[in-house]
């Protein structure tokens, strides 16, 4: 079972905000050095391992005179600005201990839906192994658009094991392993294993109580689901624990992986993005996507909704309004309203060859589980 973790020969590491700096937003070098002095005694037995960190905004709080995260988004981005700086210089300079170059690699979910920027990704950092370099990859909060996301560095870590194919994933914070409720509560205990989502029934999920983190128990086990659901195995613990975790010690919680092995992209598609539009489809274009996995045609919408580009993801809704796939849509949304209800040959008489193809063909569409 944790062989899968101590045989690994390409591992995720990812490391939370609160694992890496002092409470008042600080970089702890002490914390630092221990960390790398793990993953560089790991490196030494010939595996490759990517380090997934947070702690940008949390490291440019000192520099800016902050006393707390703050709030909005720009003050956000000028921490992030700052902080990624020091962090990565503070990585630099220990895993030069051990003779060891980094390279820093910021990723956005919205660059990795895009076939082209997912491929660079890939390429890069598969070089950057290559080439003996320890990536270390974090989101690019300085350009983020959206508000910067709960946890997005536990699911981005999910989905850089998938995306480099790695044989396992750790995921270290400040708390020592999943529990059934509460670690503070008294008669709380310690989950050692999660075979499939029967096993977190019932089990209290709570947010991260630390002043510079984000993540918290709720993105952390959705991170191992989107791992395990890759084939990927995940260890999560404290990064106090994190030498034992990759020996394949009985420490934190071990999440088994599943048999499935999903396109990237798909994966990507399904867990990095958010629709930017809807599309409501008929109930026999739900049945041709879902049951019989086919491509989305004009015929089959009944009505657009949102502003939206072509090349963007968008939710594919049933008669209901339950969100049952994505894709990325071939049109923009000013487009469509005027393709709906006729079929390809019909447009491509009427307006031209080039409208004769689908709105998301199928090899865009990620099937989801139906929510509203």
């Amino acid at each position: 079972m944790r062989e899968q973790i101590s045989s690994a020969s390409k591992v995720v590491v990812k490391v939370g905000s609160s694992s890496l700096t002092t409470p008042q937003g600080m970089i702890d070098v002490d914390r630092v050095d221990a960390l790398v002095d793990v993953l560089a005694a790991r490196r030494r037995t010939g595996t490759q391992i990517v380090l997934v960190s947070s702690g940008a905004i949390a490291a440019g709080l000192g520099p800016l005179g902050l006393s707390a995260r703050p709030r909005d988004l720009a003050t956000q981005q000028a921490a992030a600005s700052v902080g990624q700086g020091v962090l990565v210089a503070r990585y630099t300079s220990s895993f030069a201990r051990y003779s060891l170059r980094v390279g820093q690699v910021l990723l956005t979910a919205d660059d990795m839906m895009r076939r082209a920027h997912h491929a660079n990704a890939q390429r890069t950092l598969t070089r950057l192994l290559e080439l003996g370099i320890m990536p270390i990859v974090n989101e690019n909060d300085t350009v983020a658009t959206d508000e910067i996301r709960f946890g997005d560095n536990d699911r981005l870590a999910a989905l850089v094991a998938h995306l480099i194919h790695a044989d396992a994933l750790v995921l270290l914070s400040d708390v020592d392993a999943l529990y059934d409720g509460p670690p503070s509560r008294s008669g709380s205990r310690r989950l050692t294993e999660i075979r499939g989502q029967e096993d977190l029934v019932g089990v209290e999920l709570g947010r991260n109580g630390a002043a510079v983190g984000t993540g918290g128990m709720v993105t952390k086990v959705q991170a191992a689901r989107i791992a395990t659901g890759a084939g990927v195995p995940v260890v999560l613990t404290a990064a106090a624990h994190a030498a034992q975790a990759l020996a394949g010690a009985d420490v934190g919680t071990y999440f088994h992986p599943g048999g499935r092995h999903p396109g990237t992209r798909l994966l990507w598609l399904a867990h990095a993005t958010t629709g930017r539009g809807r599309l409501h489809l008929d109930q026999g274009a739900v049945e041709a996507i879902v049951g019989r996995r086919k491509s989305l045609l004009p015929a089959g919408v009944t009505s657009v909704e949102g502003e939206f580009a072509a090349g963007d993801p968008v939710d594919l809704c049933g008669p209901q309004g339950l969100v049952v796939a994505r894709g990325l849509v071939n049109f923009d949304a000013a487009e469509i309203p005027g393709l709906l209800g006729r079929s390809t040959k019909e447009l491509a008489s009427a307006l031209g060859p080039e409208y004769e193809r689908e709105l998301i063909h199928r090899d865009d569409i990620v099937i989801l589980e139906a929510h509203s």
